[in-house]
């Protein structure tokens, strides 16, 4: 009855981990892609920015002199090819997204070419060159992912104003740039073009920098990733309007009245104002699904996709089309879980689980909820919350590798040992949050996680200290009268 039993368009992350899942679970799948396989992560995001953000570290590590000279080394002279880092870069990409590729094939998974619409609930256009082909399908699963969001009054030249797509191409680097946006895509190009030599301005509409961040680890960044780099702020200031040439142009006004304050003149803007979904023209609208304001797909918790709040038993939807976590991993794990719903389980992704990271030097991770949140959400539900914190300047591991600025945070349940959130701020900071996160996964209380033993001497230990002082407390807790 049908050509396949699944159709997934959109060939990144999201759409090429549910792509593996069902290939594992028995289903014969093809898969929709109008640009590269590998979406966004892999073209145009974690992978190449990965890439540079690899040769800023060993550039910023070649420059300190000071920490060198206590290792006895010394480098007389470091030079940057900036030539040669894109190039290291794109090599990256076209090596993963063929490595993506094969393994589609090699499982036997279609690979459709061209632009996936739907039709029905079950049924796909696929357009290449003016030529359309219908497929039928059990199951629809739009994994469409993002694109920049550009605001309004900023002009995009793709030279001197640009996003994050085009600065990943590194192709020149500007004396003077400025960041809109202090997010994850903001600090990460701030500590590439710093490490790089460029002077950096970064702009941030909200009250603080850093505003999805724990407070504490943003306090933190600020002064280790900005201000001991020279970064300008601004804060509170919207740029209400750039325009490209030579200088830029930055018009900057106060983010809650509009009124303008300043006019910057700089040789590039970078634009990291964060993304929106990519699902205009995928047939919705025909099928009377209305979208949410900024364009996300409606899903339930299973990710059907909603059509009037009910759900659609064949039509799904995963990844930054829906918004509920913009991140590549995220997507991966809600893929699989909404094929495995197609076959009949009921699984949901639980998302305070799910960590996530900014790969800047030294890197930013976390899991769960920030302070502010877990007080908040302690507050309506009547119960304690506490936070403990642990320094990387007490670690022997970080004290010999000559890299002990940093910090853990645990925040949790004095009353139950309930791990609320972990945030870290520090060297591989993006691996040692997974422990923090396969603890929340598991529920696993703080005073169990005080009784594993952590190998001596690692950067793991920072978290062990901070899960012993949360025991402690956890025990005086339940010892109070």
């Amino acid at each position: 009855m049908f050509d396949y039993d699944l159709v997934i368009i959109g060939a990144g992350v999201g759409g090429h981990g549910a792509a593996l899942r069902a290939v594992e679970l028995g289903l014969k799948t093809a898969i929709v892609e109008v640009a590269e396989m590998g979406g966004t992560c892999v073209n145009r995001g974690c992978i190449p920015s990965k890439a540079l953000l690899a040769a800023a570290g060993r550039l910023r590590q070649l420059q300190d002199a000071q920490t060198l000279k206590a290792l006895g080394i010394s480098v007389s002279q470091v030079q940057v090819d900036r030539e040669g880092m894109a190039q290291h870069a794109q090599q990256i990409v076209t090596k993963i997204r063929g490595d993506l590729t094969r393994s589609l094939e090699r499982l036997g998974v279609t690979i459709l070419h061209g632009w996936g619409k739907v039709l029905e609930p079950q049924k796909v256009s696929v357009t290449q060159g003016g030529q359309e082909t219908v497929v039928t399908a059990r199951h629809v699963l739009l994994a469409t992912g993002s694109y920049p969001w550009v605001p309004p009054g900023i002009e995009i030249d793709h030279e001197t104003v640009f996003t994050s797509d085009d600065a990943l191409q590194l192709r020149w680097l500007p004396p003077w740039i400025a960041i809109i946006g202090s997010g994850y895509i903001g600090l990460e190009f701030a500590d590439i073009y710093t490490a790089l030599g460029c002077e950096v301005t970064m702009i941030e509409a909200l009250d603080r920098l850093m505003p999805t961040f724990d407070p504490d680890i943003a306090r933190l960044a600020q002064r280790v990733l900005l201000e001991e780099r020279d970064v300008d702020t601004r804060v509170g200031m919207l740029a209400q309007k750039i325009t490209p040439g030579r200088p830029v142009v930055v018009e900057l006004a106060d983010a809650q009245t509009k009124e303008l304050k300043e006019v910057l003149e700089v040789d590039a803007a970078l634009v990291a104002t964060g993304r929106l979904p990519a699902t205009d023209n995928l047939g919705l609208e025909n099928l009377g699904i209305e979208r949410h304001k900024r364009g996300f797909i409606p899903v339930n918790e299973h990710f059907n996709v909603l059509k009037n709040g009910e759900p659609i038993p064949t039509l799904w939807a995963i990844g930054d089309a829906i918004g509920a976590m913009m991140l590549a991993h995220a997507a991966a794990a809600q893929g699989r879980v909404a094929v495995e719903n197609m076959v009949g389980a009921s699984k949901t992704v639980n998302y305070r689980a799910i960590p996530a990271a900014a790969f800047t030097h030294p890197e930013i991770s976390f899991v769960g909820l920030t302070e502010p949140q877990a007080q908040e959400l302690g507050e309506r539900e009547q119960f304690p919350v506490k936070a403990v914190r642990s320094y990387f300047k007490a670690n022997s591991k970080a004290i010999a590798e000559g890299e002990a600025e940093g910090l853990a945070k645990v925040i949790y349940r004095p009353d139950t040992g309930e791990l609320l959130g972990v945030h870290v701020i520090g060297p591989h900071a993006a691996d040692l949050i997974q422990e923090a996160a396969a603890a929340i996964a598991t529920q696993t209380p703080v005073h169990q996680l005080a009784d594993i033993v952590h190998t001596h001497p690692t950067l793991t230990e920072v978290l062990d200290e901070a899960f012993k002082r949360a025991s402690l407390d956890v025990m005086k807790s339940r010892h109070q009268p």
